[in-house]
């Protein structure tokens, strides 16, 4: 199952108290003051990690808390810092304070990592308190309580090229074709539900992440249908592959309705590199070319089933990332 948000409760851990100690040995019958302090609270640690391409495994576990710190004691010795909590996540995660509405982490790298909530310090030992004017000090610090709130989670996908287009376009075809992707295709809208990630390769050792996402609607842009949840995934993508039905008897309106749901959702989408593919190049009727030649944006006409045009596409890819 493919979940792209999420809320959850955080709880960083208690430091632990500082001791209230006096040393005691054998023929030392009066001791100075000798308590430790307290273990830092555990931490509430994120960490991104690309096997992950879902946050289906934090959406059922609602309250994340870190161990307190454990209490210094005598000696001198300080206390057991908390364990932390490790959260990994997909690449691409927003983490948001609910409470405040910041964002506090945008996790964009394989183990980057990142404390949501830090541990409270451990209170000090009463050896801190000892001075030429109190040299039995009987009080120590309390430890200081961890960061706690609540926040979301929110996942983008990050790929290299977005495919973009009217539901049944022929976009997941095309991604299963270039890469070992399988979403679920058939001759019916709306096929395509959730994104869907596929590494293409383009030469020797060289690949690129390839993402469906579902078909947009009229309307998508204001959020129509399911167009937000679809539209936020496209966000990030470097290149835009719009793809239209090569039957399509007027494709100037219709490339220029999907760019318009991309300005409505976010204008800065418009200035990422954008291409128009005419799909099912393997069963077009009679067409009017000229309309799709007039169109600046046009790139070819492939066909997913033959693989018509699929190598050039693929080397055009390639070619305008590595200048990007």
């Amino acid at each position: 199952m493919f979940i792209d948000h999420s809320i959850i409760e955080l709880f960083a851990g208690k430091g632990g108290a500082g001791s209230k100690s006096f040393r005691r040995e054998k023929y030392v019958s009066k001791g100075g003051p000798d308590g430790g302090d307290g273990g830092r609270g555990g931490n509430i640690i994120v960490i991104g990690d690309n096997n992950l391409n879902t946050l289906k495994d934090i959406r059922y576990s609602k309250i994340y808390k870190a161990k307190n710190g454990t209490p210094g004691s005598s000696s001198k010795k300080t206390g057991k810092n908390g364990e932390d909590v490790i959260i990994r996540i997909p690449i691409g995660t927003l983490i948001k304070n609910i409470s405040s509405g910041e964002i506090v982490a945008d996790i964009i790298e394989n183990n980057q990592k990142y404390i949501v909530c830090k541990g409270g310090k451990g209170g000090l030992g009463n050896v801190h308190y000892k001075s030429s004017t109190q040299q039995s000090p009987r009080y120590a610090q309390k430890g200081i309580e961890g960061e706690s709130g609540k926040y979301e989670f929110e996942l983008k996908i990050l790929a290299d090229v977005g495919l973009v287009g009217l539901p049944n376009a022929g976009k997941s075809t095309l991604l299963s074709v270039l890469s070992k992707a399988r979403p679920k295709i058939a001759d019916y809208p709306f096929t395509t539900l959730d994104p869907h990630l596929g590494i293409v390769k383009s030469g020797e050792y060289k690949s690129f992440l390839m993402a469906d996402i579902p078909g947009l609607i009229k309307g998508a842009g204001k959020g129509k249908g399911l167009g937000h949840k679809f539209l936020k995934h496209i966000e990030r993508n470097k290149i835009l592959l719009m793809l239209i039905d090569g039957n399509d008897t007027d494709p100037i309106s219709t490339f220029g309705s999907l760019k318009n749901e991309l300005k409505t959702y976010n204008k800065n989408m418009l200035l990422k590199p954008i291409y128009l593919i005419r799909t099912k190049g393997d069963i077009l009727e009679k067409i009017d070319y000229s309309k799709w030649e007039s169109i600046p944006e046009y790139l070819m006409e492939i066909s997913s089933v033959t693989k018509k045009g699929l190598t050039d596409l693929v080397k055009e890819i390639s070619k305008r990332l590595d200048s990007l």
